[in-house]
């Protein structure tokens, strides 16, 4: 059965250890996940749809019953664990994304899950709405408890394809048990946001994050004057580059960093087929590249995905856009202290967070995750609470926040 990890498949694999590093915070059930995997043939995407949504329709029936006979932890667990299997499901789902109703509906489930067990869960946890040029952004705000006291908060912004729901997993959860709040939020090209209202990634961020944060400052129970911003794979660019312009955060954790997005798609692509790409001599480009996507699984899903939520016109339209997501000549305009992690085996960003450590002026601590200690992958997918420790050690000597017992014992102490 433990075979069933290990896909020849690269990306089938990580995705699988993604979904199963989750299980310390509810995410996964080690046991679900290698039963889903077993049920899988190497690279076949559509029958990792069938049987990742199979399993979380078996666990969100499981939460269900478990709601309806009082049993509110195991419910909890339950719709925490459907939510993250139902991510799991349409990942692969990205071609024809825009008009792809059953993916749609399958993300919605995620969402609804995880407002479920919301609801059940012992901190206050609320839907919140940022507003946003003509629009909101959907988010949530984790409280470390209902006493409206103002604490550092940890603000998450996601990736290339993660979702606010996620960072009960990637970040929510750890911090809550340390004392700080987390506000997370879907951006645009992420999540509920390209789902439902069909905004693409842009790459100022800082016009994305600037009314966030003006938003935290509108919140009572978030001390603005401590707020470490948390970006999540692609976030890392993202909270980088609306630092260099939004200087009230007090902390930036980059997970991982990244100084060049742009660099991904250098790596994998040949150079004569980068050039015609950044000539605008597309044809042959986009099929060559459609050609590989034909063959490599994480091609094609990052060619698929990029297209979709970059709002390209075509893959060569896709990674020319990916060009303006470099922090050359901004990173040294950062002034918030800065970790910054450092996966070694990075298999989509490797060197990236060196290259953004040298380019700061800011104080930048490089973390390096190794291989040996079952860290290694990309975001530390595997090992969270090895990387919570990273971070929160770090984030305790960056920003004091209140320890948890001792604030319950004071608030009894009072009543």
């Amino acid at each position: 059965m433990t075979e069933a990890l290990r896909f020849r498949d690269e990306t089938f694999a990580f995705e699988m250890l993604r979904a199963a590093g989750s299980a310390p915070y509810s995410g996964a059930d080690l046991g679900e996940v290698l039963a889903t995997a077993r049920l899988i043939r190497n690279g076949d995407e559509t029958g990792w749809f069938r049987a990742w949504l199979n399993t979380a329709q078996r666990v969100h029936g499981i939460a269900d019953i478990a709601l309806e006979n009082g049993h509110r932890v195991s419910a909890r667990q339950a719709f925490l664990r459907a939510s993250n299997y139902y991510r799991n499901a349409e990942f692969f789902r990205r071609k024809n994304a825009a008009s792809d109703t059953e993916a749609l509906a399958v993300a919605r489930l995620s969402r609804g899950t995880f407002a479920s067990a919301m609801a059940l869960m012992d901190h206050p946890a609320l839907h919140i709405d940022i507003p946003y040029e003509a629009t909101t952004l959907p988010g949530y705000l984790f409280l470390v408890d209902d006493s409206g006291v103002a604490r550092p908060t940890v603000v998450y912004t996601n990736g290339y394809d993660s979702t606010a729901e996620e960072s009960w997993f990637a970040i929510a959860a750890a911090a809550l048990d340390r004392g700080y709040n987390v506000l997370a939020y879907d951006g645009p090209g992420q999540g509920a946001v390209i789902r439902e209202q069909g905004l693409v990634f842009r790459p100022d961020w800082e016009a994305v994050l600037t009314p966030v944060l003006d938003y935290c400052e509108g919140r009572a129970e978030i001390d603005s004057s401590a707020i470490a911003l948390f970006g999540y794979s692609m976030g890392a660019y993202l909270v980088a580059r609306a630092a260099a312009f939004d200087h009230r955060p007090a902390a930036l954790i980059l997970n991982d960093g990244i100084f060049d997005f742009h660099q991904a798609y250098v790596n994998a692509t040949p150079g004569w087929v980068m050039r015609r790409i950044l000539n605008g001599k597309d044809g042959l480009a986009n099929r060559l590249m459609a050609a590989m996507a034909a063959v490599r699984t994480q091609v094609r899903w990052g060619l698929n995905n990029g297209v979709w939520t970059f709002g390209a016109a075509s893959y060569a339209d896709f990674i020319r856009r990916t060009t303006d997501y470099n922090l050359a000549g901004l990173a040294e305009r950062i002034t918030a202290p800065t970790l910054i992690m450092d996966a070694e085996d990075d298999h989509f960003l490797k060197g990236q967070p060196s290259a953004l450590a040298k380019a700061m002026t800011a104080p930048a601590t490089l973390a390096r995750f190794t291989t040996a200690e079952g860290a290694g992958e990309h975001c530390h997918v595997g090992s969270l609470t090895r990387a919570h420790q990273v971070v929160f050690d770090w984030l305790d000597s960056t920003i004091s926040a209140p320890d948890v017992a001792d604030t319950q014992a004071a608030r009894s102490a009072i009543s």
